[in-house]
């Protein structure tokens, strides 16, 4: 079963506030529709957060745990999500 570390995350997010914002809609796998998850960015299809991929990651669960975690999402899926957003990490 997948768990959140919160302690973990609120270091995570703090670090991540003072990095750009990420531009979800500008990943093919990434749509936002009025009223579903309070339109917030999510994987198409799903109810899923990418930003909830991304920062699981970050805090050390591997590609396998989060899978797990997220099993709607594929292995392909979720690594393209992580390396879209660190990709839009390091820009300018």
């Amino acid at each position: 079963m997948y768990f959140i570390r919160l302690a973990e995350y609120a270091v995570v997010m703090a670090k991540l506030d003072s990095i750009t914002a990420i531009d979800w809609l500008a990943c093919e796998l990434v749509e936002q529709v009025p009223g579903k998850v309070s339109g917030r960015p999510v994987v198409r299809g799903t109810r899923v957060m990418p930003d909830a991929i991304v920062n699981s990651y970050d805090l050390g669960d591997s590609i396998d745990e989060i899978h797990e975690g997220f099993p709607t999402l594929s292995v392909a899926q979720i690594k393209r999500l992580i390396e879209f957003a660190h990709a839009q990490r390091q820009k300018p």
